[in-house]
């Protein structure tokens, strides 16, 4: 793919526009990780920030440390995955027409 740098230039000041809206957003993009049937839940927003953190119940009786410990390192490990599936397509609806190539952004 031939990329012309002048072109890049020329679309330096919408991609700065485009940069700061972006990071609005990522504060508003919300997405839940679950684990072990919804055991345990973690919000993430955008900027890969831990929102809130639910345990149920019935993870925590009776007493199992590290069943507890795996729960919470799946959901988050969800929690992450969807944030970075939703960060990707929101950089993507949003960087479409500036002409970048793959991947220019961080994000693959």
């Amino acid at each position: 793919m031939n990329i012309n740098p002048f072109e890049l230039l020329k679309n330096a000041q919408k991609i700065q526009e485009q940069m700061g809206s972006m990071q609005e957003k990522l504060g508003s993009i919300v997405v839940t990780g679950t684990a072990g049937g919804g055991m345990a839940e973690i919000e993430m927003n955008g900027k890969l920030e831990v929102v809130s953190v639910r345990i149920s119940p019935e993870a925590i009786e009776p007493p199992d440390v590290s069943l507890l410990q795996d729960l919470i390192k799946a959901a988050f490990s969800d929690a992450s995955e969807k944030a970075r599936q939703a960060i990707q397509s929101e950089m993507s609806s949003m960087t479409g027409g500036l002409g970048l190539p793959p991947g220019i952004m961080g994000m693959q």
